[in-house]
């Protein structure tokens, strides 16, 4: 049972940063696909950033594009999302999200369907 555990969250002031880390255990074979949503208030769950974990492959959503860089360490099994110039509007919960076969490169990564494993989530909060 693959599980998923974020950190990182916490409060910061426009234009600031913070970096999430997802620690990752409970597998045997790396889940080939993981990836950050988020989750405002009364929003859907979006996709943010995902990474083929194979390849390294990186995909964004056009609204963090140039601000967050999703990354990950296999060493240790934790995937990370740099935010950067951080925005009011990127408050939101965000989650941490692994497939075990899903490529990312076909093109539905931002799906929370695609994915079968959730970790808890993490609060990000940015103040105007």
């Amino acid at each position: 049972q693959v599980q998923l555990v974020e950190s990182g969250g916490g409060s910061v002031q426009a234009g600031g940063s913070l970096r999430l880390s997802c620690a990752a255990s409970g597998y045997t074979n790396r889940p080939s696909c993981m990836a950050w949503f988020r989750q405002g208030p009364e929003k859907e769950r979006e996709g943010v950033a995902a990474i083929s974990t194979g390849f390294g492959s990186t995909y964004y959503d056009d609204s963090v594009k140039g601000r967050f860089t999703i990354s990950q360490d296999n060493a240790v099994n934790t995937l990370y999302l740099q935010m950067n110039s951080l925005k009011p509007e990127d408050t939101a919960k965000y989650y941490c999200a692994a497939a075990l076969t899903f490529k990312c490169f076909s093109g539905s990564w931002d799906l929370p369907g695609t994915f079968g494993y959730w970790g808890q989530g993490t609060q990000v909060t940015v103040s105007s």
